[in-house]
């Protein structure tokens, strides 16, 4: 039996991830001795982000980064990360991003994670969404620019709009988006604060640098998410046939969470400022492909994968299909390494064993 007083441990597929990142020839002890503010810290992105930094601090404990986790609900702060509860360099702060933020005497990094990322979720509480996006980062870029931190603001491939593309979409591939559409709360929002993260650079010289994220899966998702690939890794944990609401033949690129926390290091260290670069993968899989993948990876044995018509029911609405040009990001040295079958593989054994 374990001793009453040892800590938790972190789950092994997430320090096989962190393994993983710190093999990037990156140069890591640049955020050495820093403070690091990420808001939306038990978001999916976001806990990865935070795993890193912890996994920086047992690695080179005598110049620990001193993590700012803020989130709105300490209970699920601490479910998330209860191997950092106690931590000295660990530092919740219970509040909204859009709240006004306690003084800070350093902040070195921002990284703005706040806010609803599920169609589910921001379909429910736009207004929430819009504010979390426009008002938070105006509070978070105001304190960037007095403590003169690097930003990085967690943007999304909705700011492409709508619309189908054939070729790779580039940083200047933008599409026609309504901003009455029952999606604009997201995508437009996303648009204004990406404006105001190259306004405040612009006019007060601040380095807030965008991260455009494409379709993002793996351990810690949440599998009442809302997506289809949180949905079919429920189905699959459950012994649940998996049963598609449309043919399968739309496309999405999947990129793991381990391969966009790189990304995300990266532009944090060296992302020009004012700039957006796209992280996501530059290969799709099909619906159909990727319900068969899981099914196929599954603990239960010859789980089946049917469709059924489509549903009638209104759902967010951005490009039909495509996936980013790279070209951007790959002059900073990164590229997605890990292919769908590996990642999700890794997603399943994380909850099965977890």
């Amino acid at each position: 039996m374990a001793a009453l007083n040892e800590r938790p441990c972190r789950h092994t597929v997430i320090a096989e991830d962190l393994e993983l990142i710190f093999s990037h020839p990156e140069e890591w002890h640049r955020f050495a001795d820093s403070h690091v503010l990420i808001a939306g810290a038990t978001s999916f992105l976001a806990a990865y982000l935070i795993e890193f930094f912890a996994s920086f601090n047992e690695r080179w404990p005598e110049r620990p980064v001193v993590i700012h986790a803020l989130a709105r609900d300490q209970d699920k702060l601490f479910s998330r990360f209860p191997h950092l509860e106690g931590q000295s360099w660990f530092r919740p702060i219970i509040q909204d991003v859009c709240d006004p933020l306690p003084a800070f005497e350093q902040v070195d990094f921002i990284v703005h994670a706040a806010g609803a990322g599920s169609p589910k979720h921001y379909l429910a509480d736009p207004v929430g969404t819009a504010r979390a996006n426009v008002l938070g980062v105006i509070n978070l870029l105001e304190l960037a620019r007095l403590r003169r931190s690097r930003l990085l603001f967690m943007s999304s491939g909705a700011v492409y709009g709508h619309g189908q593309s054939d070729d790779a979409i580039n940083e200047t591939g933008f599409g026609g988006m309504d901003p009455l559409d029952i999606s604009a709360c997201y995508g437009e929002s996303k648009r204004m604060a990406e404006t105001l993260c190259a306004d405040y650079h612009r006019q007060h010289g601040v380095a807030a640098v965008i991260a455009r994220i494409s379709h993002t899966y793996g351990p810690g998702i949440s599998l009442d998410d809302g997506r289809s690939f949180a949905d079919f890794i429920a189905d699959a944990l459950n012994g649940r046939r998996i049963v598609l609401s449309s043919d399968g033949s739309g496309s999405r690129p999947f990129c793991y969470v381990a391969d966009a926390t790189a990304a995300f290091l990266m532009l944090l260290l060296r992302g020009e400022a004012g700039n957006a670069y796209n992280v996501g993968m530059d290969q799709e899989t099909t619906i159909l492909e990727l319900a068969q993948l899981i099914a196929r990876l599954s603990p239960t044995p010859d789980l089946e994968v049917t469709c059924q018509p489509a549903s009638s029911q209104r759902q967010a609405l951005f490009r039909a299909g495509g996936h980013f040009n790279l070209e951007k990001i790959e002059t900073l040295g990164w590229r997605p390494t890990t292919p769908p079958e590996a990642g999700f593989e890794r997603t399943l054994r994380y909850f099965t064993q977890n």
